[in-house]
């Protein structure tokens, strides 16, 4: 499998600097900085419990930071007013570990609710365009009329970005999107991945523990280690390297 190659883009999209953040004494972010530019997917490795969940809710405004600077498409997020701050989020989308899709609603409600929701002036005909044509995108417009219960991991994992993708967000975050899928469907959650990236135009941070979903989505990759990004570059570059830090990680995932 080819690494995807980086992109030449030099506008940034979110520009952290200087990033502090800890709960009592248990120091989790330490000085991070990091730079996501427009249209790429970036890849934030890290053992459990290193900050990556701390960095994604700081991102949209969940967690206030100790200290550092935290900007998303030109705005502080730490300095900007609440109604603000809401506005911001609907150009952000977040695909959750667990899908989080409403039990009680089928896939066409739990897509037309942040629609109906957020886009109030929408007739009945735009917003069933709009669901069908994310649900499409996905590959399971058949799945409109059933509930979330009847749906495979995978397929709830796809309706869950669909719905996440209607209101046509500019910046995704995908945290851990391939965990608890089988080989097969983590394959076809990559592929999603780069089809969202090339048909929306997104720029992405994808949290993940699965080197094979990095290699396959990153145009660049950065690992989470002691608070700090320690190794950002290509897939290669990230590997490339004899810290007893880094070298479990790979081993872990393609020799064992």
């Amino acid at each position: 499998m080819e690494e995807k190659p980086t992109l030449k883009n030099s506008t940034k999209v979110i520009e952290i600097k200087g990033l502090n953040k800890s709960f009592g004494n248990y120091h989790v972010l330490k000085g991070v900085d990091l730079d996501l530019y427009k249209g790429e997917n970036l890849v934030v490795l890290g053992k459990s419990g290193t900050g990556k969940s701390v960095l994604i809710k700081i991102i949209v405004g969940l967690l206030t930071p100790d200290a550092g600077q935290v900007s998303v498409l030109n705005q502080h997020v730490d300095q900007i007013t609440y109604k603000e701050l809401l506005a911001l989020r609907l150009k952000v989308g977040f695909s959750f570990q667990n899908s989080a899709l409403y039990d009680s609603m089928t896939v066409r409600e739990n897509l037309e609710f942040p629609l109906v929701r957020n886009q109030k002036s929408l007739t009945k005909r735009e917003v069933n365009m709009a669901v069908e044509e994310m649900l499409d995108a996905v590959g399971l417009l058949q799945t409109i009329n059933q509930m979330p219960s009847e749906l495979s991991g995978g397929q709830r994992k796809r309706i869950g970005i669909a719905r996440t993708l209607i209101l046509r967000p500019e910046i995704m975050l995908y945290d851990e999107p391939t965990a608890g899928l089988d080989p097969i469907t983590c394959l076809e959650i990559n592929n999603l991945i780069n089809e969202v990236q090339e048909r929306f135009h997104t720029s992405s941070i994808v949290i993940t523990h699965d080197l094979t979903c990095a290699k396959a989505v990153g145009n660049r990759v950065a690992m989470l280690l002691d608070g700090q990004f320690q190794r950002l570059g290509t897939f290669e570059e990230v590997f490339n390297t004899n810290d007893e830090r880094v070298k479990p990680f790979y081993d872990y995932n393609f020799i064992h």
